[in-house]
């Protein structure tokens, strides 16, 4: 069961990657209900090994691409998010107190907190990216303007996936011009 759900993991956030165009530095946030992945309501089942299921292959992945993941908390905590700590001084973001445990927090912000080299609490975040196990609302901690990204991978064990990526607003009316002209599109717009 672990090794499907980690494959399922990594599948989904290769392909969302492959399709977001995220550059380095950039933010993947991660909303993620250990429960509905084993097929319980949200907040009924919570499993650090299911969380390290998802969060290993996500921690490999964001490495290898040099991006930050972002970890959100549960509604207990008000869906703070665990980052390291590197990532809130480069976006200058406010630290907040509290220790997300399994039963307030949940299960995967539990597993930042201790594989994180240094682990700290935002309040919000606006990401570029990001999956949504077992639908989490990750939306509040987007960048506007969100797209959703259809994957191959629905699901990850039991819970419902939704994936999205962010572009910039565009601007203007009828006379705007969005890139230079004669110039296809840029990124997914094309």
């Amino acid at each position: 069961m672990f090794e499907e759900i980690s494959a399922a993991t990594e599948g989904a956030a290769r392909e969302l990657l492959a399709k977001a165009n995220l550059r380095p530095g950039q933010i993947f946030v991660l909303g993620c209900s250990t429960s509905e992945v084993q097929g319980k309501r949200i907040g009924k089942g919570t499993s650090m090994e299911v969380a390290a299921a998802i969060l290993k292959p996500l921690l490999r992945i964001m490495r290898e691409n040099n991006l930050y993941l972002a970890v959100q908390c549960c509604e207990h905590l008000n869906r703070a998010l665990v980052v390291e700590a590197a990532l809130a001084e480069r976006y200058d973001d406010d630290v907040v107190k509290v220790y997300p445990v399994p039963g307030a927090g949940g299960a995967a912000a539990a597993l930042a907190m201790e594989l994180f080299a240094e682990p700290v609490l935002l309040e919000r975040i606006q990401a570029h990216a990001g999956l949504d196990i077992g639908q989490t609302l990750i939306g509040m901690h987007l960048r506007p303007v969100v797209v959703p990204v259809r994957l191959s991978v629905e699901q990850i064990g039991s819970a419902c996936l939704t994936a999205a990526r962010t572009r910039p607003k565009l601007i203007g009316g009828n006379r705007a011009v969005y890139c230079r002209p004669g110039s296809p599109l840029p990124g997914p717009e094309k």
